[in-house]
């Protein structure tokens, strides 16, 4: 079967099953069984697939009808121009969470944010994942360390790849761990050995984290492919959407330097109730949009003198 016909099947499949985007699903799929661009897949419409690779691609095509999301297909993902690794053990890197990476390089590269000058940074990015914000940070800052936190063991094996795939191994150091607890219960095991070197209170520059946020009864708004499929820990299903925030916002102001940074995505209804959490011990607090105009970063700065 040429290339042409084969994507219209496909795409007519896709959109059978209601599947999302489903002209773009067929073409990575297509992409992904051929190893090539979409360029190549609209300069050779009449290119044969051969036996095996029309097998191949239809049983792909088969498997996303499921709603099994593409990149758990491909095992792959973009994020800030990088190619990351993604399996069911990590949530899947979305562009909206690039804005908290332009977030953290926007006030790392402010005039008062020493030492950001040197590019010295310390961060913790809590809740890593597949590590996209830690290492989209670490290829904009190259003299910054970050230390990435996950719960999940799975997950930070699938961080610990990218990040040696990425060549951030040394910049990048991975601890397990519940939120900021590495850094505050002095038990941390930094990619995989005690941590000797993680840093004391009141020693970051930033706390970074895009926490699950989805409560309970915002379920039946989540699609199929993340209610099923997308490791639940990571995108919610907790009795309150700001739960997490509840628990993390305190142990930031432990975490940071005096005027270190806080910044968090937030879901599209919580802009004010995580306003509220911060209380009095922050300043320069902002909430900061997506490109659709949603609230989606929360951003703010710890007192030089906590009152807390």
């Amino acid at each position: 079967m040429q290339l042409r016909p084969a994507l219209q099947t496909a795409l007519a499949r896709l959109e059978e099953h209601g599947v999302p985007s489903a002209r773009l699903a067929a073409e990575l799929l297509l992409m992904h069984v051929l190893g090539r661009d979409r360029a190549y897949l609209y300069s050779n419409p009449e290119a044969e697939l051969d036996a095996a690779a029309l097998d191949r691609y239809q049983r792909l095509i088969d498997e996303r009808s499921t709603g099994r999301p593409t990149q758990y297909i491909t095992g792959h993902q973009e994020f800030w121009g990088l190619d990351f690794e993604v399996t069911p053990d990590v949530l899947i890197p979305r562009p909206e969470t690039e804005h908290v990476v332009e977030a953290v390089l926007d006030l790392a590269r402010r005039a008062d944010a020493p030492p950001a000058a040197e590019g010295a940074l310390r961060l913790a990015d809590v809740g890593t994942g597949s590590g996209c914000i830690a290492l989209a940070v670490a290829s904009e800052l190259p003299r910054s360390t970050i230390f990435a936190t996950d719960f999940s063991p799975a997950a930070l094996a699938v961080a610990r790849r990218n990040a040696a795939r990425l060549g951030m191994s040394v910049r990048v150091r991975f601890l397990e761990g519940d939120l900021l607890a590495p850094f505050l219960d002095g038990h941390a095991v930094l990619d995989g050995q005690p941590g000797d070197d993680v840093p004391a209170l009141h020693d970051l520059d930033f706390v970074v984290s895009n926490p699950p946020y989805v409560a309970l009864d915002e379920l039946d708004r989540v699609q199929r492919e993340v209610r099923e499929f997308e490791p639940r820990l990571a995108w919610g299903g907790l009795e309150r959407g700001d739960e997490v925030y509840r628990r993390l916002i305190p142990q930031a102001l432990a975490a940071l330097k005096p005027r270190g940074w806080l910044v968090v995505e937030i879901g599209y209804n919580a802009a004010e109730r995580v306003r509220a959490l911060l209380g009095t011990d922050w300043t320069s607090v902002e909430v900061r949009p997506d490109l659709a105009g949603i609230p989606r970063v929360v951003v703010a700065r710890k007192l030089q003198i906590a009152t807390a």
